[in-house]
C-alpha cells in the first residue's frame, strides 16, 4: 500500500477516534449537570441515562471494524519513531482499545450506574455525616473495581497497577510507592521544624466575612488573570469541585464557597482553572486522538497545582492581587498587611481537609489514600471498616483525629464516583509541577517580578506551548524529561517547600 492510501485509512481512523470522544462528551456534558444544576429527584433516571450512553460508547469503542482499522495501519506502516505523531495516534488507540475490549459489556454499564448512584449517596451521606448510607455503595464499587481490575489484568500481583494504568499510564504501584518512602521522611522532618517554629500565623483572620458574591467575582477576576478563556468556559457550583473538558470551546469549571473560609474557593477556582487552561491547551485539530488529550492525571494535576500553589501562594502574586482582595472585602482586610495574608494563606498544620491542606501536609493526605486504596483493591481492608481505620491512620501521620466523616473518610468525591487509583497523581502533579515550574524560569527568567507586575500569561504560553499541545505524545515521565531533562523525583519539590517556608518560619 503506497502513502496515499496510508493516509486515506489514517484520516478513517482519525475520523472513527473522534465519533467516540464526541459521543463520549455527550456523557460528560451530562455528569456536569448531574453535579451543577440536577435536581435531586432526578438521580435514579440520570444514572439510567449515564449507564446507556456508557454501553453505547463502549460499543463503539470496541467495535470489530475499529480493532481492525488499528491492526491493518499497524501492519502497513512502522515508524522509525515511534514518538512521531502519527506514531502516537495508532499506538494509543491500539493501547485504548486493547484495555475496553479487556472489559464486558455489562460491567461498564453497571459502573456507570452504580457509581452515578453512588455520588449522589456520598453528597447526602457528607452532608448527614453518615458513613452507613454510603457504605453499600462502595461495597459495590469496590467489587466493581475489583472485577475490573481482573479483567484488565496487572503483573506482579498488584491489582491496583490495573487502575492506576487508567490515570497515569506506564507507572506502577511500586514506582511510586518507592518515591512517595523516600520522600516521607524528609518531609514529616520539615514538618515538624515548622511546628515547633515560634513564628505564629494568624490564620483566623481567613475565618472572617468574606461575602460569597465577592468570592465569586474575585476568583473570576484571578482565573481570567492566569489564562482561564470564560469565552470558552464557565464557572459554576458542586459539592466538590471539579474541571469537566467538554470539548474544544467548552470547558466546565465548578467550586464551593463559605462565607466564613476565603481560602477555600478561590484557591479551589485557581486549580480547576489551572486544569482548564491545560484542556483549553490542547490542539483543538487533534480532538479525538491521542495528541490531543492530556499525557496523564500526574502531568493534569502538575498544572493545576501550580497555579494554585507555586503561583497562587507566592509573595508576588499578592504583591499584584492584594489590593484587589482589599477592594472585594475591605471589612475583613482592612487591618492586615499583605505579609500578615501572605503567611495566613501558607499557615502550615495538620488539618483534616485535603483540598484546604497547606503545600507541606498535602502529601501525606494523599499517602494516606494510596495506601488505602491499595488495601481496599487487595481486599485486606473491607469497605465497612474504612471509617475506624481512615481515623487510626490518620491520627498516626497527623497527631489529630477527625471528629466525624465529613471531615474523615466522607471528604472526598472519588471513591463515589469509582475513581480508584486517581489520588497518588495528586502527589505526582506536585512533583511534575516544580520540576516544570524550574524549567520555565530558566527559559523565561523571574517569574515572580511578571507575577507582581500583574504579567501571568508569559508561563501559561510557555506550558502551552511545552506541555499542553504535546497532548500525549509522550508518556508523563518522558515529556517532563523532553521539557526539563530530569526524570520523576521529588527533590525539585521538597527544595521549593524549604525555600517557601524556611523564610516564612525563620527555620
Amino acid at each position: 500500500m503506497n502513502d496515499t492510501q496510508f493516509q486515506q485509512k489514517y484520516s478513517q481512523l482519525v475520523s472513527e477516534l473522534k465519533k467516540v470522544s464526541l459521543f463520549g462528551s455527550c456523557g460528560s456534558i451530562l455528569g456536569w449537570d448531574e453535579q451543577a444544576n440536577m435536581p435531586p429527584k432526578g438521580g435514579e433516571h440520570r444514572a439510567n441515562q449515564l449507564s446507556l450512553l456508557a454501553g453505547m460508547g463502549h460499543q463503539m469503542s470496541t467495535s470489530t471494524e475499529l480493532g481492525e482499522l488499528i491492526g491493518e495501519l499497524e501492519s502497513l506502516k512502522s515508524f522509525d519513531d515511534l514518538e512521531e505523531p502519527q506514531a502516537v495516534v495508532i499506538s494509543e488507540a491500539r493501547r485504548e482499545y486493547d484495555r475496553a475490549t479487556k472489559l464486558p459489556q455489562a460491567l461498564v454499564e453497571e459502573m456507570s450506574k452504580v457509581t452515578s448512584l453512588g455520588q449522589q449517596a456520598w453528597v447526602e451521606a457528607r452532608k448527614e455525616k453518615d458513613f452507613s448510607t454510603f457504605q453499600p455503595w462502595l461495597e459495590k464499587i469496590v467489587g466493581l473495581k475489583r472485577e475490573e481490575a481482573e479483567a484488565i489484568g496487572y503483573e506482579g500481583g498488584q491489582p491496583y497497577d490495573a487502575l492506576l494504568d487508567a490515570y497515569e499510564p506506564g507507572a506502577s504501584t511500586q514506582e511510586i510507592d518507592a518515591v512517595f518512602s523516600a520522600f516521607r521522611t524528609p518531609l514529616v522532618e520539615l514538618l515538624q521544624q515548622i511546628t515547633d517554629s515560634s513564628v505564629k500565623t494568624d490564620a483566623d483572620l481567613l475565618e472572617r466575612s468574606y461575602p460569597v458574591a465577592q468570592q465569586k467575582e474575585f476568583a473570576l477576576e484571578a482565573a481570567a488573570a492566569i489564562g482561564f478563556d470564560f469565552d470558552a468556559g464557565r464557572l459554576d457550583i458542586a459539592a466538590h469541585p471539579f474541571c469537566s473538558g467538554i470539548g474544544p470551546g467548552d470547558c466546565r469549571l465548578t467550586t464551593r464557597y463559605d462565607e466564613h473560609h476565603f481560602p477555600g474557593a478561590f484557591f479551589g477556582t485557581l486549580h480547576e482553572a489551572g486544569h482548564g487552561i491545560y484542556e483549553q491547551g490542547l490542539d483543538p485539530a487533534w480532538y479525538g486522538t491521542a495528541i490531543g488529550e492530556s499525557a496523564s492525571l500526574g502531568i493534569h494535576e502538575s498544572q493545576s497545582r501550580m497555579w494554585e500553589n507555586l503561583v497562587g501562594r507566592s509573595q508576588s502574586f499578592w504583591q499584584h492581587f492584594y489590593s484587589r482582595a482589599q477592594h472585594y472585602f475591605p471589612t475583613a482586610l482592612s487591618d492586615v498587611s499583605q505579609q500578615q495574608f501572605h503567611l495566613a494563606i501558607n499557615d502550615v498544620r495538620p488539618t483534616f481537609i485535603r483540598v484546604e491542606a497547606d503545600e507541606v501536609t498535602y502529601n501525606l493526605h494523599i499517602m494516606l489514600r494510596f495506601e488505602m486504596e491499595q488495601l481496599l483493591i487487595s481486599g485486606e481492608l473491607a469497605p465497612a471498616d474504612v471509617p475506624a481505620v481512615w481515623d487510626q491512620k490518620f491520627t498516626e501521620s497527623f497527631g489529630i483525629t477527625p471528629p466525624d466523616v465529613s471531615q474523615g473518610c466522607l471528604q472526598d468525591v472519588h471513591w463515589g464516583h469509582g475513581l480508584i487509583g486517581y489520588f497518588p497523581t495528586y502527589a505526582l502533579g506536585n512533583m511534575y509541577a516544580s520540576q516544570i515550574y524550574n524549567q520555565a524560569e530558566k527559559e523565561l527568567g523571574d517569574l515572580g517580578a511578571m507575577f507582581s507586575q500583574g504579567e501571568f500569561l508569559p508561563l501559561k504560553k510557555w506550558l502551552n506551548e511545552k506541555i499542553h499541545k504535546n497532548g500525549r505524545r509522550y508518556k508523563a515521565n518522558r515529556l517532563v524529561e523532553v521539557v526539563t531533562g530530569e526524570s520523576l523525583s521529588y527533590e525539585p519539590l521538597l527544595a521549593h517547600l524549604r525555600n517557601r517556608f524556611s523564610p516564612l518560619y525563620n527555620l
